[in-house]
């Protein structure tokens, strides 16, 4: 079996932080280009994929952006080179004859909210931490965070209701004077049952 190198593991797990302060440097379009081609290769239920992503960057984006932020989210979201609006579009199943053409995947959905809402909501939370994984991948850094106002980020970015925010990704180059101390995580007995 073929494993990746420890230095990988590094830089994807052990090393990678969340962070909350960002050097000067700006993430250029080709770069967020590259990062959506790697995480859109990501598994998706029925090959869904129906995350959306914003990439904040502009001044302008940002200040529509701020209303909507908790607080203690406004300076560490403001200063990132990039926010990512990570969202779901409840309409992901228009693209089905698309992206899953050996079968009729659009009419398992099609009325039925229940399962639109949560392959939407599941399946594009899967895709926003490929999008994690990926930018690690390429030598950014992340500060995943929820504290925002959900309705007030989709009135802004997302306006006619088919696509609902989930959370942000602030993205850039991390400085390391803002990472707190690696909180601990639950050992495998704790989180985990073999059957």
């Amino acid at each position: 079996m073929n494993t990746l190198d420890q230095a990988v593991f590094d830089l994807l797990f052990h090393q990678a932080r969340t962070h909350n302060k960002w050097q000067d440097r700006p993430i250029d379009d080709h770069t967020l280009r590259a990062l959506y081609d790697i995480a859109r290769f990501g598994p998706t239920s029925a090959n869904s994929q129906p995350a959306r992503f914003v990439f904040v960057k502009s001044w302008e984006a940002k200040e529509k952006l701020r209303p909507a932020l908790m607080e203690s989210n406004v300076e560490k979201t403001m200063t990132a080179p990039v926010v990512v609006i990570v969202g779901h579009d409840l309409e992901f199943y228009e693209t089905l004859p698309k992206t899953f053409p050996h079968a009729d995947a659009r009419s398992w959905f099609v009325g039925n909210e229940p399962l639109i809402e949560t392959t939407a909501f599941r399946n594009g939370t899967l895709q926003g931490a490929y999008l994690i994984m990926a930018a690690r991948a390429l030598g950014l850094d992340c500060g995943p965070m929820s504290g925002f106002d959900n309705a007030m980020v989709d009135a802004a970015f997302f306006p006619g209701g088919k696509v609902k925010s989930n959370f942000l990704i602030n993205l850039g180059y991390g400085d390391p004077a803002g990472v707190f101390p690696r909180n601990p995580r639950l050992e495998f007995d704790e989180a985990c049952r073999i059957v």
